[in-house]
């Protein structure tokens, strides 16, 4: 492993938190996406008006500015709930926002109102006919959505699904700005340190590259399995 005058091993580490980080925004973010999509194409007036004031939202502020208000506002809003609940019954917590959970949460908030939208349009590219040829089988709603709707969906949904990735992944270098231990404030800290922000932000720019690349061979062959049998019909 190369050292770094010492930096090495804290590099590694901060790419392993990205990772993580990275992996467990997108779950969250596709649980989001698939419940807002759901929301939006639901008869419901409020929960279609909801989805819509989300997507809105979060669509029209910046990525760090909602980083930076939910971190730190929502750190003030615990704060002041726990006061009143001391004041008012003498109990007496505290409770501190963790930078690793409060970017999950961040950065899946964010990305799920692209996910909902990417998904809400795969799911009406799907053929309608299909899908009433399966009742008219005998499916449940259940199975004709687990064997018709879903896999048809994810096939239309897979390139703005990596396009969300892709961007998401690069999104997680704002993190750093709440104070979490990436490898982008890791970098940023030896930068200073060794006067070398080249060498850092370089090897940073390489990971996160390879991390893409990997990424993007990753959706390449599920786009080929979920394309299996549509490339005649195409």
């Amino acid at each position: 492993m190369i050292n770094l005058h010492g930096y090495g091993p804290r590099l590694m580490e901060g790419a392993l938190v990205t990772i993580e980080l990275a992996v467990l925004s997108l779950i969250l973010a596709i649980v989001l996406g698939l419940a807002t999509a759901s929301a939006k194409m639901s008869r419901s007036w409020a929960l279609h008006r909801f989805a819509t004031l989300y997507t809105t939202v979060i669509r029209g502020v910046p990525d760090l500015v909602l980083m930076m208000l939910l971190f730190f506002g929502g750190q003030i809003g615990i704060n002041q709930v726990t006061d009143w609940l001391y004041y008012q019954f003498d109990i007496d917590i505290f409770i501190n926002v963790n930078e690793f959970v409060a970017g999950v949460g961040t950065i899946g908030l964010i990305f799920g109102a692209y996910m909902g939208e990417t998904f809400r349009g795969a799911f009406l590219a799907v053929d309608s006919g299909q899908i009433e040829a399966g009742r008219a089988y005998g499916m449940s709603h259940s199975l004709v959505f687990r064997r018709i709707r879903f896999p048809q969906m994810m096939r239309h949904a897979l390139p703005g699904l990596s396009n969300n990735w892709m961007v998401l992944l690069k999104t997680t270098a704002l993190v750093s700005v709440i104070g979490l231990s990436d490898m982008v404030k890791i970098a940023s800290e030896a930068s200073k340190a060794t006067r070398e922000p080249f060498t850092f932000m370089f090897i940073v720019a390489v990971i996160y590259l390879l991390i893409a690349s990997v990424s993007e061979w990753g959706f390449a062959r599920l786009q080929k399995r979920y394309d299996v049998g549509f490339e005649e019909v195409d």
